[in-house]
């Protein structure tokens, strides 16, 4: 276990399965949801981290990267390929978590407890246009605040000022932050300590998926791990190096790794 992983963050009741160290609760999308608004309900909040194949791979191999995700709360897979590799492991995971799903979830579960949201960042206009479409559809929800600032990575002492200002005067349950990583983690870590009764979330670029502003891949895709194709034809200047040079290599590199590691198990066994 790398020392940088937090030991609340391994020693939460959720059964876990590591992949290359990471910490990834076995869970269900539903049973992320209980847990969340269970805490809400007992006064304590928390950080949740979905992490896809490129989160995993940033983990493996910075040391910076695994202690700012290792101070999370709850780390769950949000990318078929970590799926895939549990399951070449021996340990498989029940299913992907993905944040731009749990965005909806958080929406209706807030409306039917009477919790409330702020989305934070994405791009202009988009919080509050995901804000209207989601209360066109649960009307009784409560998004206290939406705001897009231009935020450095990392975010500088004013930038966390006046973020940690608006979310005292607001007192949402949930923030949703939508920066992109690992700008959205450096922020909620910068804040965590100061709202321990607010859970907050990175989500990416959830709030424009929601706004109908980038259109998400059909479910088939998104089933099948097909996803990052669709998003790579929709943005290839922004998302080809990410993708190609990157995350491709290091999924063989982790299939490789993992199916290593279980013939090693096998093998002392």
């Amino acid at each position: 276990m790398p020392a940088s992983v937090s030991v609340y963050n391994m020693a939460r009741s959720f059964p876990q399965v590591e992949l290359l160290g990471m910490p990834l609760a076995s869970v269900s999308e539903d049973a992320v949801l209980d847990h969340i608004f269970g805490e809400l309900r007992a006064g304590r909040g928390g950080w949740l981290v979905t992490a896809n194949l490129d989160f995993l791979r940033r983990f493996a191999k910075d040391v910076h990267t695994r202690d700012l995700l290792g101070a999370s709360d709850l780390m769950v897979a949000d990318g078929m390929p970590l799926v895939w590799a549990s399951r070449l492991l021996g340990q498989p995971l029940p299913e992907r978590v993905a944040g731009s799903a749990l965005i909806y979830r958080f929406a209706e579960r807030a409306a039917s407890e009477g919790r409330t949201l702020y989305f934070f960042g994405g791009e202009p206009g988009a919080g509050e246009a995901a804000a209207r479409v989601l209360r066109e559809r649960w009307p009784a929800l409560q998004v206290v605040g939406h705001t897009a600032p231009q935020i450095s990575a990392p975010p500088s002492p004013r930038e966390v000022a006046s973020v940690r200002q608006e979310l005292h005067a607001k007192r949402p349950d949930l923030v949703l932050v939508g920066l992109g990583s690992p700008k959205q983690e450096q922020l909620i870590h910068a804040l965590r300590a100061e709202f321990p009764q607010v859970w907050m979330v990175g989500v990416g670029i959830s709030f424009s998926f929601v706004a109908g502003r980038v259109q998400r891949a059909p479910a088939w895709m998104r089933q099948s791990g097909l996803e990052w194709i669709h998003r790579l034809a929709q943005e290839p200047g922004r998302l080809a190096k990410r993708y190609l040079v990157h995350d491709l290599p290091f999924a063989a590199e982790l299939f490789t790794r993992v199916l290593l590691e279980r013939a090693l198990r096998k093998g002392q066994s």
